[in-house]
């Protein structure tokens, strides 16, 4: 039977008609390639562009529990820029900063190492490093603050004391404090930085290795001007979601200071977030400040990428 057959056939029933047309609509080449997309166009709709508009309009409003609202201009913006909000927004730069200057060189190195043909038992290792990005934040927290306790009997203390050096109170000094922090988003987030460079080390032609070992060049030339440059876009990667990490850090704050802050040690933007929004029912003041820090991440983001060249047209 050929295709003119089968079209009468279908045309002469009424049901089989309508699933020929169905089918061909779903199976043509101008509706198949909306088909394919909407369910993300549906999910990027209902969960972040909905929610965004919502969070910028109550930003400039009033908010009284559930139902009533009343619009108030940038009053909310005004009074976010205070002593608190300065010295969350110090704490994330600061974090972020030295979280960055960790987890982009560290990983590297391990990568380097593990993609070695000298070494052995590289599953292992690369099982040992990946296994604390798997554990909880809480988890971990809640490890690292007994480890660094005030007590003479906490972990640290206790090694610290056969030095010589007297018991610290780590949580409630400034600097300590965030050498906390840093050490356990370090411990969590090398392996999966680690991976991402693996990754990257892997698919670099051996060739180009061989090719500079017969010019004469060096360990670290080699590393110098073949595997840094070649693993310049997973470093752009890794820079720009630590960046944003970093801004939005909240569970590293909250695990060694789930109560109090004396003097604002380890209070972030998503923190003073939690504080206006839910703490203090002010949920307009909480959406200004989300916001603003969006705007923030944005900003430095798009620093970071117009400074690697990104925006640059490609030469023809």
């Amino acid at each position: 039977m050929n295709k003119e057959a089968v079209r009468q056939a279908y045309g002469q029933n009424p049901k089989t008609k309508k699933a020929f047309s169905l089918r061909r609509i779903f199976f043509s080449e101008k509706f198949a390639p909306y088909l394919f997309v909407a369910p993300f166009l549906l999910s990027f709709l209902i969960f972040f562009l909905y929610p965004t508009a919502s969070t910028i309009s109550m930003s400039f409003q009033e908010v009284h529990g559930l139902s009533s609202s009343k619009f108030i201009g940038l009053d909310n913006y005004r009074r976010m820029f205070d002593e608190h909000f300065f010295n969350a927004l110090q704490t994330n730069t600061i974090y972020t900063i030295l979280s960055l200057l960790l987890l982009i060189p560290i990983p590297i190195v391990f990568a380097v190492f593990l993609n070695s043909k000298l070494i052995k038992g590289k599953t292992l290792f690369k099982s040992v490093i990946f296994i604390p990005a798997l554990t909880s934040v809480i988890v971990a927290g809640v490890s690292f603050r007994l480890m660094f306790g005030e007590a003479d009997t906490a972990f640290i203390n206790s090694v610290i004391a056969k030095f010589g050096i007297s018991p610290q109170n780590w949580i409630l000094n400034y600097s300590t404090g965030m050498m906390l922090m840093v050490i356990l988003n370090t411990w969590r987030t090398a392996g999966i930085n680690m991976v991402y460079y693996l990754a990257g080390l892997q698919s670099i032609p051996e060739e180009l290795y061989e090719s500079a070992e017969m010019d004469g060049a060096s360990v670290f030339s080699k590393f110098y001007w073949i595997t840094l440059p070649l693993l310049k876009p997973i470093i752009i990667y890794t820079l720009t979601i630590g960046i944003f990490e970093g801004y939005r850090m909240f569970g590293e704050s909250y695990v060694f200071w789930n109560e109090g802050m004396p003097g604002d040690i380890g209070l972030t933007i998503v923190r003073f977030i939690y504080q206006q929004a839910f703490q203090r029912n002010d949920m307009g003041m909480g959406s200004a400040i989300g916001i603003t820090l969006l705007l923030i991440v944005l900003t430095v983001n798009l620093i970071q990428l117009k400074m690697f060249g990104l925006f640059k047209k490609e030469s023809d």
